[in-house]
């Protein structure tokens, strides 16, 4: 009977302790409210004392809401100016290795924006000119009709100065329309209901509205993250990203709309006021919202097909489309009739396939928009870790739009030597002013390699005009450099444009000096003395950040093998048997004798100050992780590293045996009771 009492007291104390300690928390988190302390540091000082005192954690926020969990079961993750809350058991997904994505995306959004401002600031200059003309002819003009006007003033002067303020800017954007055929994202429109005649009263609401639109206000553009997940990349996108309107984030997933809740609670005021959650199926949501958003994020676990067709019609005319596909397995060739399936492009097995995914996608893209009278302007495409990603612009014109087989093309390979030729789809032939368009001349090549006598593979087709705004990238490094303690893969990052800002932008695809030497089986020249003897030959040369040892040239197939025999005769290899491609090629005399002396321009700028273009992983296991929902095993220690699976499954194990020794305490305290 005395233990029973002793432990029943003991009980009564826990109790008693924890409903003191929460108490504390309340009051100490009222206190620090009350001192106004900065955001940030206000929820990670609460976080820590309930850490301390290892109880629940309180989320109190301005609207008065409290949210209480277990801190046991979460972990805080910070990105950036972003904290987010990630569950232990993997019912959300989150890469680390994403970061990279995530402050690309922050990087172009930002240079949007003002990108964005400065092409309405020109069209307004450009709609004024106009109205200043056409004052300049009716000040010159008979007073006749402006006796008359006063006098029809005086009746109903602000109805009839409303209706002819309106109605200008009406005008206006009209004869823009028919000049451009292209509306930017906050363009103005002004609703057909302002042509009738209306009360000479409007609400504060619609005056203010109406003023807006008429004197062209840009509205901060609205932002869609199609897959958001956790919502760490919408919460980034709020935080970080000045003069950024609404951000929405959708998923199908409830723990993840529930996740992206509360970490959007967990981010304080500015979070709670510009994102928002919803439970939605993307495609559907996008469909039923058309051009409504001025930047779409696409950022699926595996391949985004089945999101592009909807994603490109709620795009807003000039709007910017950002996507990632992660199947690279299928996009670089590995499984090419599925890749057909998906993208409507046969793949090819190079070593530009990297690139190749890249214009795979692009191409896909495009199909998809030209079926709604759009296409697609690209400002960025990389390839990095273990993706590619792309960030494109996306207009309305059914003229434009016509200029789509110019920018496509199929690619032929050959099995034997991997030298490959480019046949494009369209031509257009131009006359009296007029253009036709036309399809292209072909074939491009024999049915045998002329270089090696073996046949050709063709896939495609691909995306052969640039993939990059070079003016885009060079605005998207120089506000990088200026920022780079907001990004935390500014390294990363500034490697990748750095690489994008040298390349050769109308070059598809790229060589593999490595890949020619092993064709010929000779030792491979330094990549400086090849690069001046293309230089040397009269041709262009650049390097690629797809691959630290590919090479981009406008030189033909032809004058590369040229080169190399040339070299093979300074450095003489073994003879081979006489049906290698290797041998058929070096049988053949060089029409072009190579100068290997050193070139002026052999080295890109970067190269030449020794700045870093290709980073090794930040650390080990940095790539493609689990997806949401399946269940961490031993297995997948190649994909998650060791301590990282050890970990998991030791919490797992002590999940299981707590309950137990909770019901060994309960029954420990209930025997007692009963006997008595």
């Amino acid at each position: 009977m005395t233990l029973t009492v002793t432990r029943t007291l003991k009980l009564q104390q826990n109790l008693f302790s924890t409903r003191t300690l929460s108490l504390s928390l309340l009051k100490s988190l009222s206190s620090i409210s009350r001192e106004r302390k900065p955001e940030d540091q206000d929820r990670r000082e609460f976080a820590e004392e309930a850490k301390t005192h290892n109880s629940n954690l309180l989320l109190v926020h301005e609207n008065r809401e409290i949210l209480t969990m277990d801190l046991d079961d979460y972990t805080i993750i910070k990105e950036g100016e972003a904290e987010i809350l990630m569950h232990n058991k993997n019912k959300v997904f989150f890469n680390k290795a994403q970061v990279h994505n995530r402050d690309l995306s922050i990087a172009v959004l930002r240079t949007f924006i003002s990108k964005r401002k400065e092409e309405h600031e020109a069209r307004l200059s450009r709609r004024t000119k106009p109205v200043k003309k056409a004052s300049e002819k009716d000040a010159s003009g008979s007073s006749k009709p402006a006796a008359d006007n006063e006098k029809s003033n005086g009746e109903c002067e602000e109805k009839v100065s409303e209706k002819d303020a309106l109605g200008s800017a009406a005008e206006e954007v009209t004869n823009e329309r028919a000049e451009d055929n292209e509306k930017l994202n906050g363009e103005c429109e002004v609703p057909e209901e302002i042509t009738e005649d209306r009360p000479c009263s409007l609400t504060e609401e619609q005056m203010m509205t109406t003023e807006r639109k008429s004197q062209g206000v840009l509205e901060p553009p609205r932002v869609l993250e199609a897959l958001s997940a956790s919502g760490l990349r919408a919460l980034r996108y709020a935080r970080e990203v000045e003069g950024i309107g609404q951000v929405v984030a959708l998923d199908n997933d409830k723990d993840s709309v529930e996740a992206c809740r509360r970490n959007i609670k967990f981010n304080g005021s500015i979070a709670i006021s510009k994102v928002e959650s919803h439970l939605a199926d993307a495609r559907v949501y996008m469909l039923t919202h058309p051009k409504e958003f001025d930047v779409v994020d696409l950022d699926p676990y595996g391949s985004p097909s089945i999101f592009l067709d909807s994603a490109v019609q709620s795009v807003a005319d000039g709007g910017l489309l950002m996507c990632t596909a992660t199947d690279m397995a299928v996009l670089c060739g590995g499984n090419g009739e599925v890749c057909y399936s998906k993208y409507g492009s046969y793949p090819l097995r190079g070593k530009y396939c990297h690139e190749m995914a890249l214009r795979i996608l692009l191409a896909s893209i495009e199909s998809h928009a030209n079926r709604y009278k759009r296409y697609i302007v690209p400002v960025l495409s990389v390839q990095i870790d273990f993706y590619v990603r792309v960030f494109v612009r996306i207009y309305t014109s059914a003229s434009a739009m016509k200029n789509t087989p110019l920018k496509l093309s199929y690619v032929y390979q050959c099995i034997g030597c991997d030298s490959f030729h480019l046949q494009p789809i369209g031509r257009t032939i131009s006359k009296n002013n007029s253009v036709r368009y036309l399809p292209g001349f072909g074939p491009a090549v024999p049915q045998e390699c002329s270089d090696c006598g073996k046949k050709f593979n063709m896939g495609g087709p691909i995306w052969s005009a640039p993939i990059h705004d070079q003016e885009w990238v060079s605005s998207i490094l120089g506000g990088v450099k200026c920022m780079k303690d907001r990004y935390p893969a500014y390294d990363h990052i500034s490697a990748v444009l750095t690489s994008v800002s040298e390349e050769l932008p109308d070059v598809p695809l790229f060589l593999s000096l490595h890949n020619l030497c092993a064709t010929l089986k000779c030792t491979s020249p330094q990549a400086v003395i090849f690069r001046s003897a293309v230089i040397n030959a009269g041709y262009r040369i650049s390097g690629t950040h797809v691959n630290p040892l590919g090479l981009k040239s406008d030189a033909p197939m032809h004058v590369i093998w040229d080169i190399m025999r040339c070299w093979v005769k300074i450095h003489p290899v073994k003879a081979q048997a006489p049906d290698q491609p290797g041998s058929v090629i070096l049988a053949k005399e060089p029409v072009l004798q190579a100068n290997f002396a050193r070139a002026v321009a052999s080295l890109s700028k970067a190269q030449a100050k020794k700045v870093a273009r290709f980073l090794p992983n930040p650390e080990r296991h940095w790539g493609p992780k689990l997806r949401a929902g399946r269940q961490i095993t031993s297995k997948h220690v190649s994909l998650l590293g060791p301590e990282a699976v050890n970990g998991h499954l030791n919490h797992e194990n002590g999940e299981e045996e707590e309950p137990e020794a909770k019901r060994q305490k309960t029954e420990d305290v209930e025997t007692p009771m009963s006997i008595s």
